[in-house]
């Protein structure tokens, strides 16, 4: 069994190809879906304006659970935590970059998703896709792990309800957010954020 620590990547963690399986993707239209928010209300993604980041990540780990080996040798699967953190790391560039919403998705239960949220001081919200609703829907890839479904790590950029940029497989984890505002600054020029949509990213980022 590995090291106790899901917040340290080992050097050694095999890489996902792209197998292709988020090649449709880019110019869908996000489905109507009510998925369950650690700030207690259901989001629904086609309600959004602006531009929204949504980075999706197989499972997070709880304090003093082991690491399976197995685990580490799933390509792309060990990870989790180091990705969620570079997003808060990254939060306040991305608002500066006229990003408007921040989500990370999984499909762990919300009590879950709560406890990792606190535990690491994440500035933005977790959705649940438990019943895998948005996975179906977008037909985004997944494997199986332990008997649960989880969703291969992945970062989608939805703009005013459509997907407009794709990362995957986004490894390594830990430079997810990074990869984002690198995208982010390639983008062509646009005017700066109103104060209503800065405001609103303000808020979100500021929800505990």
């Amino acid at each position: 069994m590995a090291q106790a620590s899901w917040t340290h990547l080992p050097s050694d963690l095999p890489k996902p190809v792209d197998d292709g399986a988020c090649n449709h993707l880019k110019g869908t239209t996000v489905p109507s879906t009510q998925l369950p928010s650690t700030a207690g209300n259901n989001v629904d993604l086609t309600t959004l304006a602006g531009l929204t980041i949504i980075f999706a990540y197989p499972r997070t780990g709880a304090p003093g659970q082991v690491v399976p080996d197995e685990w580490n040798e799933i390509p792309g699967a060990r990870g989790c935590t180091p990705q969620a953190c570079s997003y808060r790391d990254a939060s306040k560039e991305f608002l500066e970059l006229g990003v408007s919403h921040i989500f990370g998705v999984s499909t762990q239960d919300t009590p879950y998703q709560q406890e990792i949220k606190e535990r690491v001081h994440l500035p933005y919200q977790l959705l649940s896709d438990q019943k895998l609703e948005l996975v179906k829907a977008l037909k985004l890839p997944t494997f199986e792990f332990e008997g649960d479904t989880l969703i291969k790590r992945l970062t989608m950029a939805v703009e005013d309800g459509k997907i407009v940029w794709v990362n995957y497989p986004d490894f390594p984890p830990n430079e997810s957010a990074s990869k984002v505002v690198e995208w982010l600054k390639t983008r062509p020029q646009r005017e700066a954020l109103s104060s209503d949509a800065e405001n609103a990213m303000m808020r979100n980022l500021q929800k505990r």
